[in-house]
């Protein structure tokens, strides 16, 4: 299959995937089901355009494993951390906000957006799985090395944080400890670290330089939009964050600063 073909079926997979994600919402008044579904939505998409290609080389397996192994550990963390605690906050606002325009503006805002996003990121997946069979070269394992940094660093950075959150006494502070002391999101560092290994895979193939768009799209999203600046505006009051903020890279680990005063 040539990749408008490919583009194509990932296109009416993602548009279906989101469109049956909606009425779900819709059903149990929970539109928190897009953030938990976000990770599989990859997976589902990454093997639909495998099967429907009928040709599994190598290259293309190893990707899919890699997406699917990302996929599902987001979304079974996702899924964890929210049970039990109603619609996410950011939601209800959308609900108060948007009044009886909400179901309408929730459709096309939020969840066919998200799949638009997700179209933009799975670029690199896509060129890959409708390009050349071929056993894997030198260039398709730095690619898989970059991917496990971006893995370990996303999942041990997850947990470290997890486990700070869990002691009552670390309530109201900043963790600035294991990978955190390196950099202030070592989790979304690792995120856009795995699809930058993705496209280097990629590059192995016709247009593969095109799946730059991928890991361009998510990196910038984590930097500016929905990552980095959401996530530092709520820590902008917790005692110590200014000097943290100063001290600490904001995204690229690398060695603290020294405090004032030393």
């Amino acid at each position: 299959m040539n990749i408008p073909e490919t583009v194509l079926f990932a296109t009416i997979t993602a548009f279906a995937y989101f469109s049956v994600l909606f009425v779900v919402a819709i059903i149990i008044k929970d539109n928190s089901i897009l953030d938990i579904a976000w990770g599989p939505s990859f997976i589902v998409v990454s093997w639909v355009v495998l099967i429907i290609n009928a040709d599994f080389g190598a290259r293309q397996l190893l990707v899919a494993a890699l997406v699917t192994v990302w996929g599902l550990r987001l979304g079974i963390r996702i899924f964890r951390r929210n049970k039990g605690r109603g619609e996410d906050p950011r939601y209800v606002k959308f609900r108060e906000e948007w009044g009886e325009w909400f179901v309408l503006r929730g459709y096309f805002q939020l969840f066919l957006f998200q799949g638009f996003i997700l179209m933009l990121n799975v670029t690199p997946v896509l060129l890959i799985m409708s390009g050349i069979r071929e056993t894997l070269v030198w260039s398709d394992y730095i690619g898989l090395a970059i991917w496990v940094i971006g893995f370990l660093f996303e999942t041990i950075g997850d947990h470290q944080l997890d486990t700070f959150l869990k002691d009552p006494a670390n309530r109201g502070t900043i963790i600035d400890r294991g990978l955190w002391q390196y950099t202030r999101h070592p989790n979304y560092f690792g995120e856009a670290t795995m699809w930058w290994g993705i496209f280097v895979i990629a590059l192995n193939q016709p247009w593969g330089w095109i799946g730059v768009i991928g890991p361009l799209v998510i990196t910038g999203m984590l930097l500016f939009v929905s990552g980095i600046p959401m996530t530092e505006k709520l820590m902008e009051k917790t005692p110590g964050w200014d000097e943290y903020k100063r001290t600490t890279s904001v995204f690229i680990p690398w060695f603290k600063k020294r405090a004032r005063g030393t």
